[in-house]
């Protein structure tokens, strides 16, 4: 594979059903050589991401006292809502960029909810942008779906039947989405510093700026936008149930466009309650610590899934974290 740029991958016939095979293999290699890839034919509309787009930038182009109307501080346990720049943390350095929060939308009668599970709840969206929500809750819904897809080509890939993530650990998945605006200007700072992700598939739109950068075994690459295409990624999850062959990859955001950029990162994790147990064949990983970025064994972790969030999210938002 050729490591100074990522692959491309028509993940269409896994949302179809009409095969799939050569799309899962194509998912593997990507997996194992470099924990990321292009995704075409992922089913999100160009509509919808032209909406998300210009809802965003008219939220981000408000006064700061209209943005802070909607302030985490004022999600509660939801964990949702708006920060300003430098408001979240990366390896303990303020990251420069602004951005929203949000989760999958929950009323109060959710049993996650009466429960008093972090990070679950109800959505703030502003009251001055109201075409935001529906593009939001557009998106999430036609993101879960690719990302079912794609994990069904994961499975696949790993020798699996094509359902056993959703069956295992993604029935109820956790869902987390993020709008990021990196600010024009000051482009010796990082918008985002090195890091992986926590779960098991990240799906990113970004605008036509770029700035993503990815760790390969031959250095740093870039990762710009491709028309039409998600970037798609690994995280730690799937690092730890495939015993380190499906490696989470570090990356990082640098924005030198000189202009102001958007990224729509979605998550889409295990269960809050799911128990992370390698698979049975992969259960004998090494001590890859002194590899990763953050220096930790995500091989000598156990318990759910909410439990290894919590205590990482919580070091993004340490403020907050202190009142969940």
């Amino acid at each position: 594979m050729n490591q100074t740029q990522l692959p491309i991958i028509d993940v269409s016939p896994l949302r179809s059903g009409t095969g799939g095979a050569e799309a899962a293999a194509e998912i593997g290699r990507a997996c194992r050589d470099l924990g990321f890839f292009y995704a075409s034919g992922h089913g999100i509309s160009a509509d919808t991401l032209a909406a998300l787009d210009a809802a965003s930038r008219r939220f981000f182009a408000l006064p700061e006292a209209r943005k802070m109307e909607i302030a985490m501080a004022r999600g509660g346990r939801a964990w949702r809502g708006y920060f300003p720049v430098g408001g979240e943390l990366t390896s303990g350095a303020p990251d420069r960029k602004q951005g929203l929060y949000f989760g999958e939308e929950l009323g109060p009668d959710d049993v996650r909810v009466q429960a008093g599970l972090p990070l679950h709840g109800a959505n703030l969206f502003p009251e001055h942008v109201p075409e935001l929500k529906p593009a939001v809750l557009r998106f999430m819904d036609e993101a879960t779906h690719a990302a079912h897809a794609i994990m069904e080509g994961v499975a696949l890939s790993l020798g699996l039947d094509a359902h056993y993530f959703r069956r295992t650990y993604t029935a109820q998945p956790t869902l987390l989405f993020r709008v990021f605006e990196y600010p024009a200007g000051d482009d010796a700072s990082w918008g985002v510093g090195e890091h992986t992700d926590y779960g098991l598939l990240t799906l990113l739109a970004q605008d036509e700026h770029g700035g993503l950068q990815v760790r390969t075994p031959q250095g740093w690459i870039e990762a710009p936008p491709v028309p039409g295409a998600l970037v798609c990624n690994i995280g730690d999850m799937l690092d730890r149930l495939t015993g380190g062959l499906y490696k989470s990859t570090p990356h990082r955001v640098r924005n030198v466009s000189g202009k102001s950029r958007l990224s729509f990162p979605f998550f889409f994790d295990p269960g809050w309650d799911a128990e992370i147990v390698p698979l049975p064949e992969h259960a004998h990983a090494g001590d890859d610590s002194s590899e990763r970025w953050d220096r930790a064994n995500v091989h000598a972790w156990s318990g759910t899934y909410g439990d290894y969030l919590l205590s990482k999210v919580s070091k993004v938002f340490p403020e907050l974290a202190g009142r969940v």
